[in-house]
């Protein structure tokens, strides 16, 4: 069959082959079955190798066309008396990075095709405020608003920060989680069809379907990979077409971003606000514990507050790891018998984590035990030690989750990954 392969034509453009220095199609069909040697062996395939991914991220473009030209959203004003008075109330500038990243949004936002852009932005890089200035842009065009997050704890994070600034701007906001009472739940639910709640807050309640908006603008979706593609999508259709936010704290490469969110414009948040330092991190073993534990002792006698985080709740029989419930008790009782020390997992209620987050970061308690329920958005300026127990049991982007929970005030941060291994 080989003689045949001469007469295939080549679709790839000239330019774009010789841009990447490619072989032409009938040369790497003749070499990568018979190659005249080890080289143009290896140039065969990676021309085969480019088609591939060419294809798809055509595929991809395609898609986002022809989304884009059927889909007609509402454009909104990236000017206004709302995103004045809130650049006269945040108490610091933006950073470049974030500046730039809201310009990207707003551009996008006046157009009538509806925005899928992806926010990344390393933890603690100020992503909920470039969402705050989409998020008036929305209201002050007569739209409402949604921010959805995959746990409570973040829900009610974004929550409080908002009714803050909100507050300034005399702007209702409210919060849906599962253990939102019915009588609220009814009062949300009908405010939302009137119209005059402009912003809700929630978790996967939002989904839900007595929540109706009488007039969706824009989608806020935290941690978008923890949501799946369906319940992404029903949060969409409670709208008419909106525009769609995503933010995601866990750095994906651009290539992968482009393979993996084809239909998805990438904003990058590349620089930290002024005066955070970079954290050390540092693998430890057992035997350096004592020294570790000398480390969190310095940093509380000096004001600040410490997290140790363990992968499980329980000690279990077949795994022999240390469990949060067992090493509380230790910690309080013979390591740090002179300091408070708060205890968190996600087999307690609602209530109890909340109240154990109060007490943290108010600084009732100087350290707080852990298992990753406390991964994502919680925000406690003054802690400076996170230890990370069984630190292999973790998966990279936890990893990166957990340690973003320090270095977010202006103190020198330290993280520890202890191994058993």
């Amino acid at each position: 069959i080989l003689p045949v392969a001469e007469q295939l034509k080549d679709p790839v453009p000239n330019n774009i082959r010789k841009g990447y220095d490619l072989l032409k199609l009938k040369n790497a069909i003749t070499n990568i079955h018979y190659p005249e040697n080890q080289d143009i062996l290896a140039h065969a395939r990676r021309r085969l190798v480019f088609d591939e991914f060419f294809y798809l991220q055509l595929g991809f473009l395609q898609r986002r066309q022809l989304l884009k030209e059927k889909q007609k959203s509402a454009s909104f004003s990236a000017t206004g008396e709302l995103i004045n008075r809130f650049n006269q109330i945040i108490p610091f500038k933006l950073t470049n990075a974030q500046q730039r990243v809201v310009d990207e949004i707003f551009s996008d936002l006046q157009s009538s095709k509806p925005m899928n852009r992806l926010v990344q932005g390393d933890v603690g890089a100020g992503k909920t405020i470039v969402a705050v200035f989409a998020i008036l842009a929305a209201i002050q065009s007569g739209y409402q608003a949604a921010l959805m997050a995959p746990t409570e704890v973040l829900a009610e994070q974004h929550y409080r920060k908002l009714v803050g600034w909100f507050n300034l701007l005399h702007l209702p906001v409210e919060l849906l989680t599962g253990s939102t009472k019915t009588a609220k739940r009814r009062e949300i639910h009908s405010q939302l069809e009137t119209g005059e709640l402009p912003l809700l807050v929630g978790t996967h309640a939002l989904i839900q379907d007595p929540v109706k908006f009488s007039r969706l603008g824009l989608v806020v979706i935290d941690e978008q990979h923890r949501f799946g593609v369906h319940q992404r999508a029903k949060l969409l259709a409670k709208g008419n077409s909106p525009h769609v936010l995503s933010m995601t704290a866990t750095p994906i490469p651009r290539t992968l971003a482009l393979t993996l969110h084809g239909d998805l414009d990438v904003s990058q948040i590349d620089e930290l606000p002024p005066g955070r330092q970079p954290i050390e991190t540092y693998a430890k073993t057992g035997r350096d514990r004592k020294n570790v534990y000398d480390l969190v002792r310095r940093e509380i006698v000096q004001g600040r507050q410490a997290y140790i985080i363990f992968p499980l709740v329980e000690e279990s029989e077949k795994l022999d790891l240390r469990a949060a419930v067992e090493e509380h008790k230790r910690l309080s009782e013979t390591v740090f018998p002179e300091f408070k020390i708060g205890l968190l997992h996600g087999r307690m209620s609602s209530a109890e984590k909340d109240s154990a987050l109060t007490a943290f970061r108010d600084n009732e308690t100087q350290i707080i035990v852990s298992t990753t329920v406390i991964e994502v958005g919680v925000d406690v300026p003054n802690a400076t030690v996170m230890v990370i127990e069984h630190g292999e049991r973790f998966g990279l982007s936890q990893l990166h989750q957990l340690r973003g929970r320090v270095g977010r005030g202006q103190h020198k941060s330290y993280c520890f990954l202890m191994s058993g291994t």
